[in-house]
């Protein structure tokens, strides 16, 4: 089976764009929605990202935690939000290399807002047996695009019910 590198999904949420854009360009609030996400390492990215902006991730799966060095690559307000993971590690993410791009569209819609998250594996220069082997061993037995498009349904989700909340 060929190896899937980009995976999406999208939910209409009842708010403007520009409200979507302004919650999801906050990662230090990205945990609040995420399963995997616990939001960015004191005093980064606590206020909406920039184009260029570096932040530290804060991730967990299972009894496992790592963090990432992230920097911001789209920052068009109430349009796109995007950033690429470009090293991780335990404490201090040491080890460099692309890892990942997200990236999140806001579409006026009937309702509210199309938000569409979409996961970019940009570890293309990893062998496709080790890659497979990785992801079954780090995620208990997924790809990571299987792994991924379950989390970024749940994120979604929970984006959806907190910004409807808030804006009820």
């Amino acid at each position: 089976m060929a190896r899937v590198f980009t995976v999406s999904d999208s939910i209409v949420i009842g708010v403007s764009p520009e409200a979507a854009y302004d919650a999801v360009s906050r990662p230090a609030d990205m945990g609040r929605w995420s399963p995997e996400n616990l939001g960015t390492t004191k005093g980064t990215g606590d206020a909406p990202a920039a184009l260029g902006t570096t932040f530290i991730g804060r991730n967990k799966r299972g009894r496992f935690r790592w963090v990432t060095r992230c920097t911001v690559t789209a920052a068009d307000p109430g349009r796109r939000f995007a950033f690429r993971v470009h090293a991780i590690g335990v404490k201090r993410p040491r080890l460099r290399g692309p890892i990942a791009t997200w990236e999140y569209r806001f579409e006026p819609a009937a309702g509210g807002t199309r938000v569409t998250e979409t996961w970019t594996d940009d570890r293309r220069t990893w062998p496709a047996f080790v890659a497979g082997a990785f992801d079954r061993m780090v995620t208990s037995g997924s790809t990571f695009a299987a792994f991924q498009t379950r989390n970024l349904r749940a994120t979604l989700r929970n984006l959806k019910r907190e910004l409807e909340a808030s804006a009820g």
